[in-house]
């Protein structure tokens, strides 16, 4: 869990645009982190084997 002030100091405008830091939605965690969900990989995980994530199943082959 990432602390309040960073996660603060992430949703301002940076500077310059390659500063952008992207950080999941949950849990504040930068790395690992999943544009097309808003989630890093920790809580993309379970949330999807929890099935709170459409159209998302664990494969298995």
């Amino acid at each position: 869990m990432a602390k309040q002030s960073v996660i603060a100091r992430s949703l301002k405008k940076p500077k310059y645009k390659s500063r952008v830091v992207r950080r999941c939605f949950r849990c504040g965690r930068k790395r690992g982190y999943m544009r097309d969900f808003d989630l890093c990989r920790i809580c993309f995980r379970e949330l999807a084997n929890r099935g709170e994530i459409p159209g998302i199943k664990k494969s298995s082959w």
